[in-house]
C-alpha cells in the first residue's frame, strides 16, 4: 500500500490541552476570582474526576447518568458540546456561576493547547515528501485558530470538524469528506489518531489506521515520528 495522504485527529494526537490546574487558574484570572489553596486543589480534583476538561482525560470517566445521553452526542453541534461540558463542570461546586462559562471559553483559547514536540517535524517531513495532510476531529468549535497560533496551519490541507457536519466519528462520512477535500482515495490514505473506537472508523472506508497514545505533551516527545517509517 502506498500512502498518498495522511489524516490526523486533533486532541491527543497533534495537540494536547493544558492541565486541569492551569485551566482552572486561567478561568479564575479571567473572572477576577480566587480560591484558597485547599479549595483550589479540591476543585481541580473534582473537575478531573468528572472529566470536565475537554480533551484532558487519559482514563475512562464515569459520566453522571443525567448527562450520559448528551455526552454521547456532544460533538454533533456547538450547542450540545457546550451544554455537555459545562454540565460536567457544574457537577463540581465552584464559588461563582461565571466560572463555568469561563472554563468552557478557556478550553477553546489557542493558548490552552500545545502541539506535541514532534508535530511540526512530522508535518514538515510529510510536506517534503509531497504528502497532503488533513485534520478530522470530533469537536464542537472551530479549532483552526489553534493551528494558526502555533504555526501548524500552513501544513493542513483540509479540516473536517464534526460539529459542522452534524455527525461524529466513527461515522465514515467525516473521513470521506477529508479524503475528498485532499483529492485522494481512502485506500491511499492513513488516519492517525488516539481513539481506538472513533478513529478506527476510517478503516470502514478503506483507510489504513495508526494509533498514538493520548498522553501529556511532556510524556510523549516522539509518538508521531514512527508513522514516517510507515510511509
Amino acid at each position: 500500500m502506498t500512502i498518498k495522504a495522511v489524516l490526523f485527529d486533533f486532541s491527543g494526537t497533534l495537540f494536547r490541552i493544558e492541565s486541569t490546574a492551569s485551566w482552572l487558574r486561567a478561568a479564575l484570572d479571567a473572572t477576577g476570582l480566587a480560591l484558597a489553596d485547599g479549595e483550589f486543589g479540591r476543585a481541580v480534583a473534582g473537575l478531573d474526576e468528572v472529566g470536565a476538561l475537554p480533551g484532558g482525560s487519559t482514563h475512562p470517566v464515569e459520566v453522571p447518568a443525567h448527562l450520559a445521553g448528551l455526552m454521547a452526542v456532544r460533538d454533533v453541534d456547538a450547542e450540545r458540546h457546550r451544554a455537555a461540558y459545562t454540565g460536567l463542570a457544574r457537577e463540581v461546586p465552584l464559588p461563582d456561576d461565571r466560572l463555568y462559562d469561563a472554563l468552557y471559553e478557556r478550553h477553546m483559547a489557542p493558548e490552552a493547547w500545545r502541539p506535541y514536540p514532534d508535530a511540526l517535524d512530522v508535518l514538515t517531513a510529510l510536506r517534503g515528501r509531497g504528502i497532503p495532510v488533513g485534520v478530522v476531529s470530533n469537536i464542537g468549535w472551530d479549532l483552526r485558530p489553534v493551528f494558526v497560533e502555533h504555526g501548524l496551519d500552513p501544513y493542513i490541507g483540509t479540516y473536517v470538524m464534526s460539529y459542522r457536519h452534524g455527525v461524529q466519528k466513527p461515522d465514515p462520512r467525516l473521513f470521506t469528506a477529508a479524503c475528498e477535500g485532499l483529492g485522494v482515495a481512502p485506500a491511499d490514505t492513513l488516519m492517525v489518531g488516539d481513539d481506538r473506537h472513533s478513529d478506527a472508523g476510517a478503516a470502514d472506508i478503506g483507510c489504513a489506521v495508526h494509533f498514538v497514545d493520548h498522553l501529556p505533551v511532556t510524556q510523549r516527545p516522539d509518538g508521531l515520528r514512527p508513522l514516517l517509517d510507515l510511509l
